[in-house]
């Protein structure tokens, strides 16, 4: 598979701001990051200048070699590196320059080079827009354009208020289609080595310049499909959410006497809109609840806008479509239109939770702006330059992707290190910090995808790390603090190994770093120090699994 801001020249009127959920996001994130007092990090005030600190590293070495030592990655590659990221000394090495598979580590790039290309400012903006007005005072028009601009956080609650914005203009019927245009992007909707598989689940949605965020954690793309118990012989219920009146049902689950063990596998087969739901579930058991990713989002899109609009009494009489907004109509009105919150606000749901969605539409916007183009090939084109451009060797990196779950992307424990060596001078660098997970936090706005990890050892609130897991692919990454405020950067990316992936041995190594620089925790024995909390499978990132 290949893996890769013009002016606009729609009219624009006064914004609709989002909702300030981003702004809450960032807020609540930075302030669960102990601010400390960041002493200069100078070979002279290296922890291993003295003989005492020359003993500690080797027993530091010796340690995470004693990690790597883990039957759990019997087979496996491990790239391992540790650097003071003042000095550049490397304090520990393993096959720093292997090319590996990141998963989700890949996000570290993207993200930084969204920074860096867009500005932490950056905005997404959805229009409603019409040609022109027929009809009595204009209380009609011809085709309604419902324009994407790349919002990864545009919600049914957000067109609702621009359906009432079409209301309050005086509009009341739309004589022929409303056309959802998503031609800010071009039509690839996945990358071309993502397993056909996966395509039902949400870390798996299409991507489109036009789609709805569902819910806390604005996953992109899907709708929620809750599964309840009817009577014992009946068929089960099935609610498709947002994507009732879109999407086809093919129900073939019953239910069972209460008691009886059951189960139901909800899925969307592979080139189809349809939700098909197989199984039994017994009559006292409690709802099923699971996200699914819908068919054409920018369509979705349209049906849950045409749905606001005629709450709001705006009737449209033709249907929803996928078009493009004429672009040489000079007298063309911009009826109503929603901004987003800027880009700085909106990494923390994408790298707290690991939103694939959200990472690949910023891919593609980073392509409109460099080249004009909203495709991947542009995109990864110009997150490579960015990231060049901040010092980092991009000479071992393949981007397939921006998130990481195309199995043709490869990076180095080297690269990452570096990365996180170099982004320390942008002037953006906080902001980017700040949406990185945090060990051990029991706010999942601030732990993400760390919450249930090291809480309770060394690293607890020191370790900021992204995470990163697929079947035989897993990678922890990031800052370790030390109390005097001086950091180190650490990248654990295994790749081979069998089984569940090895949480516990990449956070025995976080941990071990955290004891270095000065850390204290009541763990007795080393073994300990590699203990973790399981959940989820241990193949998909917890998050992806709604298990943190």
């Amino acid at each position: 598979m290949t893996l890769e801001t013009p002016s606009d020249p729609r009219p624009t009127r006064g914004r609709v701001r989002g909702s300030g959920r981003g702004t809450r996001m960032a807020a609540a994130a930075m302030a669960a990051i102990p601010l400390v007092a960041f002493a200069p990090f100078t070979a002279s005030s290296a922890l291993a200048d003295s003989v005492d600190g020359q003993e500690r590293l080797a027993d530091l070495r010796a340690d995470i070699d004693a990690l790597l030592e883990d039957p759990a990655l019997e087979g496996a590659t491990n790239g391992v590196v540790v650097v003071d990221p003042e000095t550049g000394e490397r304090l520990y090495a393993r096959d720093g320059g292997a090319p590996l598979l990141p998963a989700s580590n890949m996000k570290l790039f993207t993200t930084a080079a969204g920074l860096e290309t867009l500005g932490t400012g950056h905005t997404f903006t959805t229009d409603v827009m019409v040609e022109e007005r027929i009809g009595r005072g204009g209380s009609s028009v011809s085709d309604l354009f419902l324009v994407g601009g790349g919002d990864p956080s545009l919600t049914a609650d957000d067109l609702d208020a621009m359906a009432q914005e079409v209301a309050d203009s005086g509009v009341r019927t739309v004589r022929g289609d409303l056309v959802a245009d998503d031609t800010w992007f071009d039509d690839e909707r996945l990358v071309n080595d993502w397993w056909p598989s996966d395509e039902p689940y949400a870390y798996n949605a299409q991507i489109s310049a036009l789609t709805v965020a569902h819910g806390e954690r604005l996953d992109t793309g899907v709708t929620e499909v809750v599964v309840t118990p009817a009577g014992e012989g009946e068929a089960v219920d099935v609610d498709l959410g947002a994507a009732e009146g879109y999407m086809e049902l093919d129900n073939q689950a019953v239910t069972v006497a209460a008691g009886e063990s059951g189960s139901v596998v909800i899925d969307r087969p592979t080139g189809t809109n349809t939700i098909t739901v197989t199984g039994s579930l017994p009559e006292d058991a409690q709802p099923v609840v699971r996200l699914r990713t819908v068919d054409e989002p920018a369509a979705f899109a349209g049906h849950v806008f045409r749905e606001s609009l005629e709450r709001h009494g705006v009737r449209v009489r033709g249907d929803v479509t996928l078009g493009e907004t004429p672009q040489d109509g000079s007298d063309a009105e911009v009826l109503a239109d929603h901004e987003s919150d800027q880009l700085g606000e909106l990494l923390v749901p994408l790298l707290k939770f690991s939103n694939n969605g959200h990472t690949e539409m910023l891919v593609k916007s980073i392509g409109r702006e460099v080249a004009d183009e909203g495709s991947w090939s542009a995109g990864l084109v110009g997150v490579e330059e960015a990231v060049a451009g901040l010092g980092v060797n991009t000479g071992d990196l393949v981007l397939n992707d921006g998130s990481g779950l195309s199995r043709t992307d490869r990076v180095t424990a080297d690269a990452v290190t570096d990365l996180y060596t170099r982004v320390r001078d942008a002037s953006w660098f906080d902001t980017w910090r700040a949406a990185i997970p945090v060990a051990g936090d029991p706010d999942p706005w601030v732990g993400g995808t760390l919450t249930n990890r090291m809480g309770g050892t060394a690293a607890d609130g020191v370790v900021q790390a992204k995470t990163g897991t697929m079947s035989g692919v897993s990678a922890l990454s990031g800052y370790v603090t030390g109390p005097d405020g001086r950091d180190l950067v650490f990248s654990v990316i295994n790749n081979g190994h069998s089984g569940w992936a090895p949480y516990h041995v990449q956070d025995g190594i976080a941990i071990r770093i955290a004891e270095y620089l000065g850390h204290e925790a009541p763990v007795t024995t080393f073994s300990q120090r590699g203990s973790v909390q399981r959940q989820g499978s241990g193949e998909l990132e917890c998050s992806w699994e709604l298990t943190c």
